[in-house]
């Protein structure tokens, strides 16, 4: 019940000062000052790990696995807007990946920067200059362009890691193992091709 008293105290204020105090800017601003009290308005947003849908995935073959919870999709991001407001400015997941398997293939990020935080457990990340073994409290982060892998060597327990992704809109990734890549625009495919000419096929 505490916290009702600043909602109320936020929505009695709410259009007719908000209107005046938006009054004087100009278009863009307006839209981005509407779009941030309207976030406001609703007050903190909160939710338990216990609560989180736990995605489970497994490759044909077993070699990649992961139980992820995507703790920002709880908190209502969506992940197809182009509104910053919407879409959040980062991703945060929670993953768990088990004993002998590796979370997804190695590869790169055009745009995307990514954090790590080792939770619990032992494994290692594979990077452009080798192997690094972690383990819990340990962090490292990934610019675009620094290809990595997170793999789980351990014989017994998850390797278990948030991950936060300040997720580009329209990025690529490259796979160098394979040699694909994965484009998102005009919709997502992975695709392996030659170099070709700018103007190929074109005229």
């Amino acid at each position: 019940r505490f916290g009702e008293a600043p909602k109320r105290a936020r929505e009695a204020r709410a259009l007719p000062d908000i209107l005046r105090e938006l009054k004087d800017l100009g278009d863009n601003r307006r839209d981005l000052a509407w779009r941030a009290w309207s976030a406001y308005k609703d007050g903190m947003k909160k939710i338990n790990l216990k609560e989180v849908e736990m995605e489970t995935y497994t490759s044909p073959k077993g070699k990649y696995s992961n139980m992820g919870q995507g703790v920002s999709l709880a908190l209502g991001r969506d992940e197809t807007s182009t509104d910053l407001y919407k879409r959040h400015p980062f991703d945060v997941e929670l993953n768990h990946v088990p004993p002998g398997t590796s979370m997804c293939p190695y590869h790169s990020h055009s745009a995307q920067w990514e954090f790590y935080h080792v939770v619990s457990g032992r494994g290692s990340v594979r990077h452009q200059d080798g192997m690094t073994p972690v383990g819990p409290g340990d962090c490292f982060l990934f610019q675009p362009g620094e290809a990595h892998q997170i793999i789980n060597d351990a014989t017994e327990e998850n390797l278990v890691f948030f991950v936060i992704a300040d997720n580009p809109i329209g990025e690529s990734c490259h796979y160098p193992d394979s040699g694909k890549w994965l484009v998102r625009s005009p919709a997502r495919r992975l695709i392996r091709s030659d170099g070709l000419d700018y103007y190929d096929g074109e005229e």
